[in-house]
């Protein structure tokens, strides 16, 4: 595979070197995006394919990176290259799944794309077979554990009274959590007895597990008096929220009698119209999360014998979205470049840059500096050619932009900036004579004056870079 990538940018470099019509840099026109794939058991036959696709010319070859480290693309692997497409076969839920990332390339340099996770839904089943018996006191509080099986991908839960199809009915004593998968009962009656079985849904496998029985006994030794609540479903202290995404609440309490839930904002705001508010089931749903949505929220749970409550914080994150952009740029040898990119994103993002897909390390050179998104390369000379990206990232995500420098040599030319044909001075006076050719790099001026070379003198002045010449003049 190396050597083929060689001999690819060795054709390509050949190929620009003919000046067979306008350079083009690589531009992609498809980019590979994050798969979720349904992987049913004993089933590895089916393929995932993704995309990527570049203008440019010469035409752009392509290569993939799957963690970081080049794919190998050989016969009977299970990766294969069409075009600028990866096709994966035969998959493996340990060996495929991570982060691809596509890199094309011509002879004007190497860009990489956005980057794309593969994640194989699975479930397997449940290994244990059978579980002990629940015995608990009427009146008293329970939670019965579903404990689902090895799996990816996102689950849903329900559970099974005694047999198929009487499942339990949620109200404001009994909760299942979509979060473990338990089930809660604040006050066991004594119609609650019997056997308990958690069903568990693959919700992009579409395929569904039931779990071993858990019977559910009444002790005889005496009834469960009044007590508070206790708070057995609470969510977690911090909880990150994308924007514009939707997130679910979750809080239930066991008690005697039935605790009711409800729900507050701690700086006393109310809930907007878009916030869902389930008290039967304890699950507070805000659609399409915003700035103005982040804050602490409490559930409170009460009954006659007292109170309790649980607190959390929804914090608002953002990944990058880029707000400036470097743009492609021509400069001369020993010019300057300077290039700003910019991104908005919660918590702030940070910047990196990359040369031709590869990391630039502004430590192993004086001329580059880094800093906070800003590229500065002094000197500018023709190593310095290719193409460029700033990533601006955030542990929410990741964002790329690119840009190509071309740096020329340029022979010199009079042509902008032409000497004048006659010079009028006055006796006795001083005359300045300017001499500005276009040229990269800076060049050696000298002057002559008909076949003689002029030196300088007390009447000849050359200054700075010799693109003056100061004379006085006599009779």
């Amino acid at each position: 595979m190396e050597l083929l990538w060689k001999l690819l940018l060795l054709l390509s470099l050949v190929e620009c070197m003919a000046g067979n019509g306008v350079l083009l840099r690589p531009v992609f026109t498809k980019q590979p995006g994050s798969v979720v794939f349904p992987l049913q058991p004993g089933e590895n036959r089916r393929e995932v394919v993704f995309s990527c696709e570049a203008q440019g010319h010469p035409t752009p070859f392509y290569r993939w990176k799957l963690n970081d480290s080049f794919i190998m693309p050989r016969l009977g692997s299970r990766y294969s290259l069409m075009g600028g497409n990866l096709h994966i076969s035969q998959l493996n839920k340990e060996e495929n799944i991570g982060i691809y990332q596509c890199l094309a390339t011509n002879c004007l340099g190497t860009i990489v794309s956005r980057e794309a996770s593969l994640h194989i839904a699975y479930m397997e089943n449940f290994k244990t077979q059978r579980r002990s018996p629940v015995r608990v006191r009427e009146g008293q509080g329970v939670v019965l554990l579903c404990g689902p099986p090895p799996h990816s991908g996102e689950l849903t839960f329900t559970w099974i009274f005694n047999e198929y199809p009487s499942f339990v009915i949620q109200d404001t004593r009994r909760f299942v959590s979509q979060k473990t998968g338990n089930l809660y009962i604040a006050k066991v009656e004594p119609s609650d007895v019997g056997n308990y079985t958690c069903v568990v849904t693959n919700t992009v496998t579409k395929s569904s597990v039931q779990g071993p029985l858990t019977p559910l006994v009444l002790r005889v030794d005496g009834v469960m008096g009044e007590y508070e609540p206790k708070i057995e479903v609470q969510f977690p202290e911090v909880v990150p929220v994308a924007k514009s995404s939707t997130v679910k609440l979750e809080c239930f309490a066991l008690g005697n009698p039935v605790p009711t839930i409800s729900w507050r904002r701690q700086d006393g705001a109310s809930f907007g119209r878009k916030v869902d508010i389930n008290k039967a089931s304890g699950v507070l749903e805000i659609p399409y999360f915003q700035l103005e949505d982040a804050g602490i929220y409490e559930c409170v749970a009460e009954n006659t014998r007292g109170r309790n409550s649980a607190k959390g914080k929804l914090s608002f994150y953002a990944a990058p979205h880029l707000t400036e952009k470097p743009q492609d740029v021509q400069k001369t040898i020993d010019d300057m470049l300077v290039w700003e990119c910019k991104a908005s994103a919660k918590p702030k993002p940070s910047y990196r840059w990359l040369k031709n897909g590869e990391p630039l390390d502004s430590m192993e050179h004086d001329r580059v500096q880094v800093n906070n998104g800003v590229l500065t390369i002094s000197s500018l000379n023709l190593a310095d050619i290719g193409m460029y990206q700033c990533v601006a990232e955030n542990k929410h995500g990741r964002i790329f932009t690119n840009a190509e420098l071309r740096v020329v040599a340029i022979a010199p030319d009079f042509s902008q900036n032409l000497l004048k044909a006659q010079t009028l001075a006055r006796q006795g006076g001083d005359v300045l004579i300017e001499c500005r050719p276009r040229m990269s790099p800076r060049g050696v001026i000298s002057w002559r004056k008909g076949n003689e070379a002029l030196r300088e003198s007390h009447r000849n002045v050359t200054a700075g870079d010799k693109a003056h010449l100061l004379a006085h003049v006599v009779t």
